[in-house]
Parts: structure tokens; sequence; C-alpha cells
């Protein structure tokens, strides 16, 4: 079983934020946050008047001054994007910022199949094919670890401008880059995902050409920070300092300047109204949706939704993405349940090799199988592969790029980070990669022992009696959340069942009912109703994060976060 822990919290702090007029327990989650009686108002009211000038970011300034030498000698520039909601959101942002300068600018997204991430020979070569006349390339979201293919191009006489957020290799692309990731750039941009980056770039390139009189219409922040805002969640980058003020002002902002684009999507994909949209909406139905295209068709399908300025245009193609996302949970689901019963016990490592499936939907496959053995604490590694072709997830306190590292014999590519990968297996050597990926996660589990028990963390334990409206809109003015400003989990004792039931298409969910408590819902646990009922006369403890249903009148419900037998 997973071990619980309370959120560590400042009590000194905690006590004067609950002296400041804010409950205990909203107090206790500031707190746990870091956040201080001192920086709470900004924290609380984040605003666009909070965001660093652009020319704080290094490389931003002669980005844009490159940028619009091109624009002005009517030069044919090219965005080089990536297929994944940041990389399309990215590609957006600029295409949009050069647009109303009236560039002679194009697209450009590899296939995540034949071409596969940022800048290969295949992609670039389909990019110069695509493209004839091409002067100057921007990549966004990619190019940092390609500085040969960046000297191919500036040796074919085309200029290259790399921004990205990923770390950078040994060698530097000798062009000008934008990367957060680079030694100079302010602790608060360090953290900004590829949709951030381009944002800082077209407010600068959109400034230069106001100086230079090139410019002098309305001012487009708008429908870009909504853009920067949605590309923030989904790349799950950490929801403070200046990624929280896109945020906050996105969400802010969506009703009035979102794309019509992703207007339509949210009015399929939800039935939340355009102006009480939350974070959740970006992580869970807007971003989601944007990558199902590139995961199962093109990721231009989602770029042509996002740049559409008619809105029955907007309205077909939001049709055409929805079904892709359909297709993609579809075959997730089949995925899913296959890889469940391929899982071996005690393994150092779960290595799930698929006949049929995928693998564009290998990564949530994963994904979903590491929340699932997390929660049942067997907190490993499990890789996921469709054919050879394979995605791997990582619980925290281990580093999967590494583990990939130390089995690369096996394999000819490989990539990413501590906590997500890719890789191909090379013909024939599919044993020597599990033995050699094995015998890497048991060496880190070994040394960082704890990293294989699973944790989950909750913010304080509460009375059923506090469990209230009141509450819930309380903990709302800490959104919004995600990584870095998780959502507020709680965790109560002692609580019986009164019903326990499936829900949802087949039974996938569990409602469980109290007395004492408001109805929790348990998703994608419905293999556990049997052993609940067995257990149905038992006190439990709840660990759950509390939210408003709107099935009905208005009321709040439990969402779980973990289940045990109560323990004293």
């Amino acid at each position: 079983m997973p071990v619980w822990l309370e959120n560590h919290v400042d009590e000194k702090v905690a006590a004067r934020l609950e002296g400041a007029g804010f409950g205990r327990i909203v107090a206790r989650c500031l707190a746990a946050r870091g956040v201080t009686p001192e920086a709470v108002d900004d924290f609380l009211s984040p605003s666009l008047r909070g965001l660093a000038p652009p020319e704080c970011l290094p490389g931003v300034e002669d980005a844009a001054r490159t940028v619009l030498r091109a624009v002005r000698e009517r030069r044919r520039i090219v965005i080089f994007g990536d297929y994944d909601c940041d990389g399309i959101c990215a590609t957006a942002i600029l295409l949009k910022s050069l647009c109303i300068l009236g560039a002679d600018v194009a697209a450009f997204i590899p296939d995540r199949l034949s071409e596969g991430y940022g800048m290969t020979a295949a992609s670039v070569a389909r990019m110069l094919s695509a493209n004839p006349g091409v002067s100057l390339v921007v990549t966004v979201d990619n190019g940092i670890g390609s500085a040969d293919l960046v000297a191919e191009l500036e040796g074919k006489g085309i200029s290259v401008v790399v921004t990205d957020h990923h770390l950078p290799g040994e060698v530097i692309p000798r062009c000008t880059v934008v990367n957060p990731k680079l030694e100079g750039t302010p602790p608060e941009l360090s953290d900004l995902c590829g949709a951030g980056v381009a944002f800082m770039l077209a407010n600068a390139v959109v400034s230069q050409a106001r100086a230079m009189g090139l410019y002098n219409g309305p001012n487009v922040a708008g429908p870009l920070v909504v853009l920067a805002g949605l590309a923030t969640v989904t790349d799950i980058m950490p929801l403070t300092g200046q990624n929280r003020i896109l945020v906050f002002e996105g969400l802010r902002l969506f009703s009035k300047y979102a794309p019509y684009g992703l207007s339509e999507l949210l009015n399929r994909a939800s039935k939340t109204a355009s102006d009480n949209i939350q974070a959740r909406d970006f992580g869970f139905a807007l971003g989601p949706r944007l990558n199902a295209a590139g995961r199962m068709a093109s990721a231009m399908e989602a770029l042509r939704l996002v740049m559409a300025t008619d809105r029955e245009q907007a309205r077909q193609l939001a049709v055409q993405v929805d079904m892709r996302n359909g297709e993609r949970r579809s075959v997730e689901l089949k995925m899913t349940e296959e890889a469940s019963a391929r899982l071996v016990p005690g393994a150092p490592v779960q290595i799930i090799d698929l006949d049929e499936g995928h693998q564009g939907v290998a990564g949530i496959v994963a994904a979903r199988i590491l929340e699932r053995i997390r929660s049942e604490g067997a907190a490993v590694p499990v890789c996921v592969a469709v054919c050879g072709h394979g995605s791997a997830r990582a619980p925290e306190g281990y580093n999967i790029r590494d583990a990939l590292a130390a089995a690369s014999d096996a394999l000819t590519s490989f990539g990413g980070h501590a906590a997500a990968g890719g890789y191909t297996v090379a013909e024939g050597r599919g044993e020597l990669f599990r033995e050699l990926l094995a015998r890497a996660c048991a060496a880190q589990a070994k040394t960082h022992p704890d990293c294989s028990e699973g944790v989950l963390r909750f913010d304080t334990w509460v009375d059923p009696s506090e469990i209230t409206m009141d509450l819930v809109k309380s903990l709302s003015r800490l959104e919004p959340f995600g990584e870095g400003n998780p959502e507020p989990v709680f965790a109560v004792k002692g609580v019986v069942f009164s019903d326990i039931r499936p829900i949802g298409e087949n039974g996938r969910h569990v409602r469980l009912s109290s007395k004492s408590c408001p109805d929790a819902i348990w998703w994608h646990r419905g293999n556990k109703v049997e052993e609940l009922r067995a257990a149905a006369h038992s006190p439990f403890d709840i660990m759950f994060a509390p939210f408003v249903s709107t099935y009905g009148e208005d009321h709040v419900e439990l969402r779980v976060c973990g289940l045990r037998k109560s323990v004293d």
C-alpha cells in the first residue's frame, strides 16, 4: 500500500495567514505552497502587469530583430513547430503575430510517426521541399539539440532562430537561440514552456515593430495569452511566478479572446461555460484534444483549428479534432486493458510490449498504468511499446532518461527527461533491452530506496463537517491548479460506506456513498467494486479533492485520490 504523507507546513506562517482572515484549511494550503502573508496578494491576484519585459529573456531582442528584418525584406519565413499542444500553440502564437505584420510566413510541423520529434533529416528535407525559397526558419518548442541540422541550413544560406525550452546538450546551435534553460536567464523565466518562449518573442517582435513604425494596429496580446496559458498547463509546467500569470490571465481572457477554434472545441468537449473555464479544462479537455490530432493523424489539423478566422470553419474543424480524440480514447482503453493484463508483480520496471495499438498513444497508456500501480504502492517505471517503438513514464525518484541511456546498447534511439522518455528497440534486442533497463531501474531504486514506495500526499486531515460549499469556493481562490501549485487534497478518517456502485460506461468508475461525507467518486477503479463491497462494514480513510458537481442542484462531491482501511 502507498504511504500517506501530510504536506509539511510552516506552522508560524499558517497561523499568520489564519490571523489575516483565511480559514484554517485555506491557510494551511497556502503555507504548504510557500505563500507568505507578504506574498499572498500577488499570489491570489496575478496580473499581466507582473509579466517580465521580453528583453529579460536572453536572446529575445536579437531574435526579434532577425525576424523583423526578414519581414521588412519580404523574405520567406517558416515556423518549425512540434506536434504536441505546446508546439501547436507556440506555432500559432508566432504565426498570428507575424501575419498581422504582413509577413510572408508559413508553418511546418513534423509527422510524429514517420519523422519523429523536432528537427530530423526527414522533417527538414520535407520542410525545404514544401517551402522553396525559405530564407528564415524559426523553431518553436524544439531545435536546441539540432546543432548539426541548424548548421546545414545555415550552410545553404538559410538563417535560423531557435526558440526552445528543453535542456541543451553539449553543443548549442550556432545561431540566435532563445531558451530559458541557458545560463543568464532570470530564475522567474526558467520554467517557461515552448509557447511561453514564443509569447515573449512575439511580444518583442510587435513592440519593436511599433517602435519602428511598422505596426500601429490594436493590441493582439489577448489570444496569444490564451494560447500560452493553455500550453503551460498542458505541458505540465510549474504554475508559479510568470507561468501562474500566463495561466491565470489566459483563463480570465478566454471568453473574450480565445481563438474561434478553441471556443468551439470547448463547446464539444465540456459543458463548462467559456466564462467559467478552469485550468482543468485546459489540461483535460482542450489539451488532450489538440494532442490527439498529432497522435492519430496530423498536428496540422489542430493548427488549422487554432488559426481559423471563420466561426463556421472553426466549428467544422472542431468536430474533426474531437473525432480524433474519440479515436485516441478508444485505442487507449483497449491498449490499457491489454497492458494491465501483462503487469509483472514485483518487477523493478514494467516493460510491456503490445502486438497491436498505436505508437502515438503508448505514452498515455504508460502514464495510466503508472498512475494505477502507484496508487497501489508499486511505484516503478512503466514502458509501453508497439512494434518496438515505446514510451516510458517514471515516478518521483527515478530518472528514466538515464535508465534508457544505460540500456542504449539495445536501442537505435532514445530521449527524454527524468519523468518521461521515448525509445526504439533495435531489431532482435528486445530481451537485452529488458535485462539492461531492469538492471538500471533496480540500481536507481537501491540508490534511492524510498522511490519504489508509492507516496500519496495531502494537505491536512479534515472533519466531514468542514467539507462544505463555502470551503470549495474559498479554495477556488488558489487556482489555477497544476504542477507547482497542486489542487488541494485532504483526508478524512473512519468513513463507512452505505452504498458502493459502479458508474459510467461499462462500470469504469465507482461511486461511494456514506452518511457522514458527501458522495465520493473513484475514477477508473470500477475493478474495485467487489473488493470494496466485501469490506463494506469496515471504516475507510479517504484522501480526496472536493469539487462542485453541477448535476442536478449544485453540490459538493469528492474525487478520490486514495483509499485505505482506517488506520488508528
